[in-house]
């Protein structure tokens, strides 16, 4: 039997956090996690999904993204993972592989899904290019930086509206559009929050990983 002091130790233990380490902003994710007192590693291979609790999805290119996953087995695993609970927070083309339906994707895109809600690929990049603006995400200002980003054209009654782009002249056809969203244990943002210092964003999803440890199984 453990000792008290051996079970709040491991009660204490920080939660361990992945960021999916096969193409984008995978160093910068992992350092904004390592400053929310969570251990972060990069992940690889399907057998480390086992060690974490819970995933960052971050930027680059959903559709090469995709095909990693599926190339290095962790598309299935993952799937079926974040179908069971399992957190996970996806960045720019991280939310476009968390979304459940894609607008403008490719015939052989894979989804790991999680959202429900549809969002347009490369949204940001055809209409309206990379862009910067502060945002009303969840009774907080966040300065949030769109590249090449989706948005969000709809969401069911079970996804939460996070933050949308302010109404103003400069951001043209973004205005108004949904950028950030929460159903259950899944996050997205169509942001890049790595790259601005400001962690907010990942500790909310720390504060969702540490509200989800012991309800869903490793």
């Amino acid at each position: 039997m453990r000792s008290n002091k051996l079970v709040s130790m491991v009660a204490a233990a920080p939660p361990v956090i992945g960021v999916l380490a096969l193409q984008g902003d995978v160093e910068e994710h992992l350092v904004s996690l390592a400053k929310c007192d969570v251990t972060a590693r990069p992940v690889r291979r399907p057998e480390e999904l086992d060690e974490l609790d819970g995933i960052v999805l971050p930027g680059g290119e959903s559709t090469t993204m995709s095909k990693l996953l599926d190339n290095f087995g962790l598309l299935e695993p993952l799937r079926a993972k974040i179908k069971g609970g399992f957190p996970a927070y996806g960045s720019c083309a991280g939310m476009i592989l968390l979304a459940d339906n894609v607008l403008d994707g490719r015939e052989d895109q894979h989804q790991l899904g999680g959202l429900d809600v549809t969002v347009r690929r490369n949204a940001f990049g055809r209409q309206v290019d990379s862009f910067e603006t502060d945002l009303d995400l969840a009774g907080e200002k966040v300065h949030a930086v769109f590249i090449r980003a989706p948005w969000v054209e709809a969401v069911s009654g079970d996804v939460e509206v996070l933050a949308t782009v302010p109404v103003t002249a400069e951001a043209g056809d973004a205005a108004g559009r949904i950028v950030a969203v929460r159903q259950g244990n899944v996050l997205a943002t169509a942001f890049h929050p790595e790259l601005t210092g400001d962690e907010r964003v990942h500790r909310l999803f720390v504060d969702m990983v540490r509200g989800s440890t012991g309800s869903e199984d490793k």
